[in-house]
């Protein structure tokens, strides 16, 4: 009797550690699968991904490392060397979860909604961003309108809630989630940014930002996701999509 509980006890503790282990990265769980969670990169090769002003992916300016995606800091600025790297595919109602890790000083962004036939010739495609940055050390978060150049922010139009959990030294996760006009931005668990597309606001809002000039900026049905390369290193990891 003894034993035959000391064996239940053993396989109860065997299946708890198992099922307490971490997930292995740039990997769809079970659980993910029945959700409808889909990997955007295998986190060994580039299928999948292109260069947004390319037909292939960059030959150079971002590198794949133990399961890490890195843009290689350059110093040039934005777009300059291997340039951003958008999806084959576009995309219309989803969630998109990516695991990034910011550099000191560094600056990024994860588009959506981006058309890349438009600003071809120089600098990032256009389109809604999740804005990637050091809040402390990188100027940009100094300018625009109230902090709406910040971290997780949507670039240049909204601002990020003031204490958002962002871990400047490890990773974080990006989570955006959009359903027809409505969207929002997720930072490590907690939502940072909400907002609706195609309306009176968002066109006011659109009028007194750098998107002004561009005809229906933020209002496409579909469009390709967009990882920057902005001259700085940033990592990435675990890019998940839910199409909704």
């Amino acid at each position: 009797m003894k034993k035959t509980i000391l064996f239940i006890m053993l396989m109860i503790t065997s299946f708890v550690i198992r099922a307490a282990e971490p997930q292995s990265d740039n990997t769809i769980s079970e659980k993910e699968k029945a959700e409808g969670w889909k990997l955007l990169w295998d986190g060994k090769t580039t299928e999948s991904w292109r260069g947004a002003k390319l037909k292939t992916f960059p030959e150079n300016g971002w590198i794949i490392e133990d399961g890490i995606l890195k843009v290689v800091k350059s110093g040039g600025g934005e777009s300059t060397n291997g340039g951003d790297i958008v999806t084959v595919k576009k995309y219309k109602n989803f969630e998109l979860m990516v695991d990034f890790k910011i550099t000191p000083g560094a600056n990024s962004g994860i588009k959506y909604f981006v058309d890349t036939e438009l600003n071809k010739e120089e600098g990032s495609s256009i389109g809604c961003e999740f804005q990637i940055l050091d809040d402390d050390l990188h100027p940009d978060a100094k300018l625009g309108v109230a902090g709406n150049r910040t971290c997780a922010s949507l670039y240049d139009l909204i601002s990020a809630l003031d204490d958002k959990p962002m871990d400047k030294e490890g990773w974080n996760t990006a989570l955006i989630r959009v359903n027809g006009n409505h969207v929002e931005h997720w930072l490590n668990g907690v939502k940072v940014v909400e907002y609706e597309r195609s309306n009176q606001m968002w066109r006011a809002l659109v009028a007194y930002s750098k998107y002004r000039d561009w005809p229906a900026f933020g209002e496409a049905i579909e469009g390709n996701i967009l990882l920057q390369d902005h001259g700085d290193e940033v990592w990435f990891k675990n890019i998940k999509i839910r199409e909704i």
